[in-house]
């Protein structure tokens, strides 16, 4: 993992909370999530980026609403990670559910485009990207 500042590890640890790996799936962690953050920040909408941030805060500190545990989301244990993930992403509270689904996009653009991913849901691969969006 490359060294980066609080706000990028807490996207990261949000990222990675929201998309585990499991037996026939990689997770966001195996992938270079850190390089991938570095360019959605660097090409991203400021307000989208805020709206990531906020809602990477807001799945950090939430875990006594959902779960009922008073630590944040970074510290919990595995089994109750993924079951404050679970409470979050269909919470009652709209604004909530809404936040962390900024959090989940922004992953799922790169999670859902990996080679990795699209062999395992039987896919055709992406065409290399010619990083013609941005130049920034």
């Amino acid at each position: 993992m490359v060294r980066h500042g609080p706000v990028i590890w807490l996207v990261r640890s949000a990222m990675c909370a929201l998309y585990p790996g499991t037996d026939g799936l990689p997770g966001i962690r195996d992938m270079d999530l850190d390089g991938y953050l570095r360019r959605f920040r660097r090409e991203t909408t400021p307000l989208l980026w805020v709206g990531v941030l906020a809602g990477s805060f807001l799945f950090a500190i939430t875990p006594l609403i959902t779960i009922g545990i008073p630590l944040p989301a970074f510290l919990l244990p595995k089994g109750a990670l993924d079951r404050h993930a679970y409470g979050i992403t269909y919470h009652r509270i709209y604004l909530l559910r809404q936040s962390v689904f900024l959090v989940k996009m922004a992953a799922s653009l790169y999670w859902g485009a990996r080679p990795e991913v699209r062999e395992a849901f039987n896919l055709p691969l992406y065409p290399p990207d010619p990083g013609t969006f941005r130049t920034r």
